[in-house]
């Protein structure tokens, strides 16, 4: 039996968020000063330098769990790669490019004791707050938790709480492993399926036209990738040897009833099945169990067991799957998207991260840095403004519109007389108030805010000295000074604090300080930011204070607490 549903190839809208990722999650100044501090042995600047923070140290590591384990650690330390690891977790769905929250990723663990269990942690509860990851070192508390925000990539959604077992998966963390990539998403010793050995895509006529069995493992992946994709699901489960149960679930009246086919739910995700086999197989040597699952959706999940017989695929509720059965990451069941990537001309193999493709193109001799280019310069834009088309660009910190101040008066006074504005004066007020915008500047206004969103403070501090106007606002009204939380706030607050408005109040009705507090922003910062004379006495629209959240959120703001308490006493009274 067919699917019933069209096969989930890749499409132009994963193309153009894969692109967004690598443009913004790991930027190429973050993977040079990594790799530089990596190989001058420095483990904690490297992480530094990927916006990963380090919640341990080895004297404590050896004091609780002896000289040999710390020994073992400092030793897989030496060869992790930062920069690689965020190149590789997981991201939320819905067109967005941040890290899914409340994610565990296990890079190692003694299988005899599980508190030596070297591991990395997203950020906690919010998709679009700061993007740094935490390195920790202890027992792992997690579980397999179920969506709590569904999204149109299913197995993408936002999960609680849930582990990814990366200890049988060293390739996307450690140096010493990185090549086995190409084997891992189905290659061999000369190349990675779907490409030539320079990482170039395939030529149509010369990829499979059947199976050729498991004497050519690169062909045998491309011929179950290509029956899947021309919608024979169940032909391309067959071809990796998997056995699937085409029962489907029967859901509850209370979840809308009827039954949700087998077939139709694996049709949606973007599987490999030609990897699932010795994926399972290396988490079941390493002691993970015989069964695991895959997120589909709010109410349904994919089994994936191991029997004496082979490999089987079912779906099943939540309620019958138990709590003990652990997810499998998508980075073992998934088609590689670095592969993808490159099949489809979505990135060129230069801009990949260096080990991803030294791994996915082994003939070809790369020379120069490897990884997304810094930003562009921004370009003029063309705007139509009363009936001709004027051009506009950013010079020396504003956008530079062609009307001289007599005119912009008039502008202003029939917008305060109730009247509507467009062309420049529109497109100039759009940028710092957060509303719309012609086609190109929206573009260099989402490429500003995208490097926000994900730290890429050198990023930002260039698009600033290029001219770009700091006074920006996004969609909730925030200003950079709202977004200092995701940045390194040091080199930027002085330049921003002449230029923007200490207490502006974002859509919550929140300031730049009661941002920093709410999002755990760091102590120093808040320090800062009363230094320069931000307000205490502030409330947000639903007259939340901010002694209120340090009480729900912060204990390391005591000294913020002490004084409003003492200067005003009664805050929450009012």
């Amino acid at each position: 039996m067919g699917a019933r549903t069209a096969p989930r190839a890749f499409r132009p809208d994963e193309a153009s968020r894969l692109r967004r990722i690598r443009r913004y999650a790991v930027p190429r100044w973050m993977i040079e000063r990594a790799a530089e501090r990596r190989l001058a042995g420095d483990w904690r600047g490297a992480c530094a330098a990927a916006n990963v923070d380090v919640a341990f140290d080895l004297a404590g590591v050896a004091a609780e769990h002896g000289r040999d384990a710390a020994a073992a650690l400092e030793d897989d330390l030496r060869h992790l790669a930062p920069d690689l690891l965020r190149w590789h977790a997981p991201r939320v769905g819905r067109g967005r490019t941040t890290l899914v929250p409340d994610q565990v990723l296990v890079l190692s663990a003694d299988p005899d004791d599980r508190r030596r269990t070297l591991h990395v942690t997203t950020p906690p509860l919010l998709v679009h707050g700061p993007q740094r990851l935490t390195l920790r070192f202890g027992a792992v508390t997690a579980d397999t938790g179920w969506p709590y925000l569904n999204t149109d990539l299913p197995y993408l959604s936002v999960w609680h709480n849930v582990l990814h077992q990366w200890d049988t998966a060293r390739h996307l963390w450690d140096v010493r492993h990185t090549d086995e990539l190409r084997e891992r998403c189905g290659g061999d010793a000369l190349r990675a399926p779907f490409l030539e050995p320079d990482g170039t895509p395939r030529p149509p006529g010369l990829l499979p036209s059947a199976d050729l069995g498991p004497d050519d493992p690169v062909a045998h992946a491309e011929w179950t990738v290509l029956l899947y994709e021309a919608g024979d699901v169940m032909g391309a489960f067959a071809a990796a040897g998997i056995a699937v149960d085409e029962t489907g679930v029967e859901l509850e009246e209370y979840l809308g009833g009827g039954v949700v086919e087998t077939v139709d739910v694996l049709a949606r995700l973007p599987l490999a099945p030609a990897r699932l086999a010795g994926e399972v197989r290396r988490l079941a040597e390493r002691g993970h169990g015989d069964a695991y699952w895959i997120p589909a959706n709010q109410h349904v999940g994919v089994v994936v067991r191991r029997t004496g017989g082979g490999l089987g695929v079912e779906l099943a509720s939540r309620d019958d799957i138990g709590g003990d059965m652990r997810v499998l990451p998508d980075v073992l069941w998934r088609m590689a998207p670095d592969v993808e990537a490159l099949r489809h001309g979505v990135v060129p193999a230069e801009e990949l991260h260096p080990l991803v493709r030294e791994a996915l193109a082994p003939a070809r001799a790369f020379t120069g840095p490897g990884g997304p280019p810094g930003p562009d310069r921004p370009a003029p834009a063309r705007i139509r403004c009363r009936g001709e088309w004027h051009e506009v660009a950013f010079r020396d910190g504003a956008l530079r519109i062609p009307h001289d101040d007599g005119e912009r008066r008039r502008e202003q006074a029939l917008l305060a007389l109730g009247g509507a504005v467009g062309g420049c004066e529109a497109a100039d007020r759009g940028w710092r108030a957060g509303g719309r915008l012609p086609k190109a500047l929206d573009a260099q206004r989402r490429d500003l805010l995208a490097r926000v969103e994900h730290g890429d403070t050198p990023g930002v501090l260039a698009l600033l000295d290029a001219g770009v106007d700091p006074r920006v606002r996004d969609a909730r009204g925030r200003t950079l000074l709202h977004a200092l939380p995701m940045l390194d706030w040091e080199p930027l607050l002085p330049r921003l604090l002449p230029v923007l408005d200490l207490e502006a109040r974002d859509g919550c009705g929140r300031t730049p300080l009661h941002v920093v507090v709410f999002e755990d922003g760091p102590p120093a910062l808040v320090r800062a930011l009363l230094d320069a004379g931000a307000r205490i006495d502030v409330k947000d629209e639903d007259e939340i204070s901010l002694v209120r959240v340090i009480g729900w959120r912060r204990t390391d703001l005591d000294f913020l607490e002490k004084r409003i308490l003492d200067e005003f006493p009664d805050i929450d009274d009012w």
